[in-house]
């Protein structure tokens, strides 16, 4: 491609990332946190594409201006170059899924021993991410749980026996190193639970636990009080450890 389609495909780029970060589609590329640096590379970008062009303008008419007006040989790009723009416009036309149960249950949970534990706040139920119950529930033994309603949200996963797990996929920067955290579900629980169903559960701890069979890490339980099945949150993902 010569320059005057790379500046286009430069500022269709950064266009495109300006336009996920103006919305919530950026989430499902990458955490939160990181939306300040897709504005300042999507401006960044734009403004490379206008200088370029900028640049090649004045050139040309420099050229012009040595060659007495002649025109100079131009060179025809192959049009299927323009195939790599077709990418940005799946980008801004089509959200991907988030991961759901299928990544989940064909990956081993990556659930942490936390460096400690801070001390839970008042409320009842308590509001607490997946990581942060399942840290506590596996290796704190429960402390700090026990007497306390927990209100968790996650998606539904089944292992090959059909018990059911709430699984929050957690990133460390984006999407593609995103691992799940898994919690089994024991107690109250509806007839039929379906994969890929997000649900807002309320319990209490359980010292319950089993390995994971992908790699043998700890997956505690909840004893399951209460559902309430709730649509896919804006933002799929859980960022960081928390202890």
């Amino acid at each position: 491609m010569n320059r005057q389609a790379q500046s286009a495909v430069l500022f269709l780029i950064g266009a495109s990332m300006l336009h996920a970060s103006s919305t919530d589609l950026y989430l499902r590329y990458v955490k939160a946190g990181l939306r300040p640096l897709l504005i300042v590379a999507g401006v960044v970008l734009i403004a490379t594409a206008l200088a370029t062009v900028w640049y090649e303008l004045r050139q040309g008419r420099s050229k012009g201006h040595d060659h007495g007006g002649e025109p100079g040989h131009t060179h025809r790009e192959p049009r299927i170059s323009w195939l790599l723009v077709l990418p940005l416009f799946a980008l801004v036309l089509v959200a991907p899924p988030a991961l759901g149960s299928y990544s989940a249950m064909h990956a081993g949970t990556a659930l942490q021993r936390p460096w400690g534990y801070a001390d839970l706040p008042d409320g009842d139920p308590l509001p607490l991410s997946a990581v942060d119950y399942a840290g506590r529930a596996a290796y704190d033994e429960g402390r700090g749980l026990a007497g306390r309603r927990v209100e968790i949200t996650g998606f539904i996963a089944l292992d090959s026996t059909g018990t059911p797990y709430l699984v929050r996929m957690e990133l460390s920067c984006c999407a593609a190193d995103a691992q799940p955290v898994k919690i089994g579900l024991t107690g109250q629980l509806p007839p039929v639970l379906e994969p890929d169903n997000w649900l807002k559960v309320t319990g209490t701890y359980t010292a319950k636990r089993t390995k994971d069979p992908v790699n043998g890490g700890l997956i505690p339980f909840l004893h399951v009080t209460a559902t309430q099945p709730i649509p896919t949150p804006k933002d799929p993902y859980e960022s960081g450890w928390r202890g």
